[in-house]
């Protein structure tokens, strides 16, 4: 699944291509993703200039100006340039066509993904629930404090709830939690406000790295240029069970957590 990194580097890849430009047209082939394609997107949309293109967690939000688009990639979504006679492909379900001839194409094979709009993206009930982002000042040590003192969840599951912080998906919580000297089945509230500095600074460097080296390519997901990211290749902990630590040579350990795969190492995470 698309998660932080991979979302920042998607939005990185389309803001010089867009911003600025007139969306013309909306082709929707299916709408039929984890909710309808609205039938006045192109109504909604259509003749408008992009005045900015950001993102919220998981979210890219295309600002229009009278309307804001909501992008959300699913689990196997992406979003890249078409040249303007390539044919869609069987899972290409939704192409954006913009003034100056580009042509923006949401490929979505699983379609978990979401094409939305709305006039008021503070309490969309999509957005208005979010925890803070986590490469901003708000989300610091103090907060994941007071966040982890209220739950008896694991700190894996606390980090990965998107009500307390933001896009810290699979990948990216086992990294920071190894990097943080922290093992993923800790009760949250057992940890000290030092624990949760660490922790909070880990968390900011992994998804600092991860946006560097283009996200991480597990199955789907590729640039906005059709490219692999490459965080993948960097990680200490994640899919690397049994193999040694890189640290301290340990071998790695598995074990799952609310259905999902969770890596660590036993003695440089105790």
């Amino acid at each position: 699944m698309p998660e932080l990194p991979e979302v920042e580097t998607t939005r990185l890849g389309l803001l010089p291509r867009l911003q600025g430009h007139t969306l013309n047209r909306i082709v929707v082939r299916n709408p039929h993703l984890r909710w309808p394609v609205p039938d006045d997107l192109e109504a909604r949309l259509a003749g408008l200039p992009l005045i900015a293109l950001t993102r919220r967690g998981k979210y890219l939000l295309f600002d229009f100006g009278a309307a804001t688009q909501l992008v959300h990639l699913g689990m196997s979504g992406s979003l890249r340039f078409a040249c303007p006679d390539e044919p869609a492909a069987l899972h290409d379900h939704v192409d954006w066509l913009f003034d100056d001839g580009t042509t923006l194409r949401l490929r979505d094979p699983r379609r978990f993904g979401a094409v939305l709009w709305t006039s008021d993206v503070a309490n969309h009930p999509l957005l208005a629930r979010l925890g803070p982002e986590p490469l901003t000042p708000a989300f610091d040590a103090a907060y994941l404090h007071a966040q982890c003192q209220r739950r008896g969840a694991a700190i894996k599951q606390v980090i990965m709830d998107a009500h307390v912080v933001v896009g810290v998906g699979n990948i990216y919580a086992s990294e920071s939690l190894f990097h943080a000297g922290i093992r993923p089945a800790t009760t949250a509230r057992r940890l000290s406000r030092p624990a949760c500095a660490r922790l909070v600074a880990a968390i900011k460097q992994v998804l600092t790295a991860a946006i560097a080296a283009g996200g991480s390519s597990l199955r789907d997901y590729v640039h906005s240029s059709g490219e692999l990211g490459y965080f993948q290749l960097q990680t200490r902990v994640y899919d690397r069970e049994a193999l040694p630590c890189k640290k301290c040579s340990t071998p790695i350990r598995r074990m799952v957590q609310g259905q999902r795969a969770s890596f660590y190492c036993p003695r440089c995470q105790r």
